[in-house]
């Protein structure tokens, strides 16, 4: 047990060396944690996997500086990602709580008319709205488009 000690360090006095061996065996274990949470955690983007991403980062951190125990802080990091598998499992299965998690796609724009409440519900203005379809569709005018949907992960889409 002497020689984890001597490698990991104890407490908030953590040489280079010790912070350094941590922030190896942290890399290795949010690599782990990542993958039980999923691959959508990386490929959706949306506000629920962000959320995942961004927490796991703020707490494991605390174990690469010694701010908390090493032990408790990745064990409470496997249960966020549990946690977030099981979620992402249930949203699978219930409509609904996909879209409490998720949120839902929205149409902002289709065959010549703009959706104003949803444009409003987006926080987008019609210069947002015109400049998607500029890069995403690399079209200048919205009524050279069918549709433009801004989908729950928050990217827009443009069908030509």
């Amino acid at each position: 047990m002497d020689i984890i000690y001597a490698i990991f360090g104890q407490g908030k006095d953590l040489t280079t060396v010790q912070m350094s061996a941590r922030a190896v065996a942290i890399y290795f274990i949010a690599l782990v944690l990542i993958r039980i949470s999923g691959r959508r955690t990386f490929g959706k983007r949306s506000s629920f996997d962000n959320t995942i991403v961004i927490i796991l980062g703020a707490v494991l951190s605390r174990a690469v500086v010694g701010a908390s125990a090493f032990i408790p802080t990745v064990v409470c990091s496997l249960v966020l990602a549990v946690m977030h598998r099981g979620l992402a499992m249930l949203t699978i299965a219930n409509k609904k709580l996909a879209e409490l998690v998720d949120g839902k796609a929205r149409i902002l724009y289709k065959d010549g008319e703009i959706n104003k409440n949803s444009l409003r519900a987006a926080l987008m203005s019609r210069d947002d709205l015109e400049a998607d379809v500029r890069v995403k569709a690399n079209k200048s005018k919205l009524n050279e488009v069918k549709e433009v949907h801004l989908e729950s992960t928050g990217e827009v889409s443009v069908i030509k």
